[in-house]
Parts: C-alpha cells; sequence; structure tokens
C-alpha cells in the first residue's frame, strides 16, 4: 500500500525533494528513477510525468530492473520485463496521484 496516496500533481510538485524522492521510490523500488522523476519536476501534467517514468525504466539495466521487481512482488506479474515494470510503475503513479484534482485536505 502506498503512503503517498492522492496527492494530486500540483501537491507533488511542490513537495520537497526527499518527500518526491521517496513517494516515487514507493512507486518503483528504485532510487536513482525516483531522483531522476523528483529532480525534472515540475511537470505540467500526468502525462509528462508518466512519460519520463517510462523512459527512466527503460534506461535500467537488467540488475536494477530485477532489484524493483523484487520491491513489487505484491504485484502480479506475467514477465520481468522494462515493459511489465512501467505498467506497474504507471498504475502505482496514478494512485499515488489520485484524481486528477486530488484529494482535498483536512
Amino acid at each position: 500500500m502506498l503512503m503517498h496516496k492522492g496527492l494530486g500533481l500540483d501537491r507533488f510538485n511542490a513537495l520537497p525533494r526527499t518527500s518526491a524522492v521517496h513517494a516515487l521510490y514507493e512507486c518503483c523500488g528504485h532510487v536513482t528513477w525516483s531522483e531522476r522523476l523528483a529532480d525534472a519536476r515540475p511537470y505540467s501534467d500526468r502525462d509528462a510525468l508518466l512519460a519520463t517514468a517510462a523512459v527512466e525504466i527503460l534506461a535500467l539495466s537488467r540488475d536494477d530492473l530485477d532489484r524493483s521487481f523484487d520491491s513489487v512482488a505484491r504485484e502480479p506479474v506475467s514477465e520481468r520485463t522494462a515493459q511489465e515494470l512501467a505498467r506497474i510503475t504507471r498504475d502505482r503513479i496514478e494512485g499515488m496521484l489520485g484524481p486528477l484534482i486530488g484529494y482535498p485536505e483536512y
């Protein structure tokens, strides 16, 4: 389960770097990938974030992919490929962001 759930893109873009890295790490389980995405903020829209996430997953080495898969072991995995990790990560990023406007703050 994600700790960072329903942030909305604006709040995600405004997070301190360490919090953004942590939120992204929950989505993929790779520190360098998370840092690269956090450092590329702000994202203009979800599609920009998801596209960057997919490109950075394709840049991972085989060992990095394996480590990331080990961290998302609770997810159903059909095969241990970059494309499958991108699918899992996309779903987790969507959960992290939540609805387009995010959930209200209480």
